[in-house]
């Protein structure tokens, strides 16, 4: 098979799966289930608290901070959805990524919020973003498994989601400070 005839098998595949996705929302996971209004409070809510208690003195920093993590995250997140070792049964709409309420919105805000109160308070990062992850993983990801919000398979663990977790924020941590310390330079 030539690369171009695996692309276009590729391309019917693709086309199926939207087709599907498409259809499963409509059943399972559009307006009309209880587990949209969850998403979408998943993904509102968080925000709506970081509205009010966002440090407006630092606000760049700490937005870009979020940013980092959400699209670390988001990445992370397809890649594990892609290789099939997890999965979101509901999600917003199917043209978005499946856990964009978990990834865009509650897991980035979290941090976000432990990175405010470590800078504004001088507390250790790494102590904080160890706690708030292992609250993710060994709390929050549970709950999601039993209402059947997501599965996890092939071997990933909640370890390793707080193993991911902790290394996600440690590299947006560091991201964020050479991008502080560049800039502060340039001053």
């Amino acid at each position: 098979m030539s690369g171009v005839e695996y692309w276009q098998e590729i391309n019917k595949a693709s086309e199926k799966v939207t087709s599907l996705m498409y259809s499963f929302w409509r059943m399972y996971s559009d307006w009309g289930n209880w587990q949209f209004w969850v998403l979408l409070l998943f993904l509102l809510g968080p925000l709506i608290v970081l509205l009010m208690k966002l440090d407006r003195k630092r606000t760049l920093e700490i937005l870009f901070y979020g940013y980092t993590v959400h699209m670390l995250w988001t990445y992370t997140d397809l890649a594990l959805i892609r290789q099939g070792f997890i999965d979101h049964y509901y999600f917003l709409m199917p043209i978005l990524p499946q856990g964009l309420g978990i990834t865009a919105s509650l897991i980035p805000v979290s941090f976000m919020l432990v990175y405010q109160y470590c800078i504004k308070h001088e507390q250790n990062f790494f102590v904080w973003t160890a706690g708030l992850s292992a609250v993710i993983a060994f709390g929050f990801a549970p709950i999601e498994k039993v209402t059947g919000f997501i599965t996890i398979g092939k071997g990933l663990t909640i370890v390793h989601l707080f193993f991911i977790d902790i290394m996600i924020s440690v590299v947006a941590y560091g991201m964020t400070n050479f991008f502080v310390k560049f800039y502060m330079a340039r001053k």
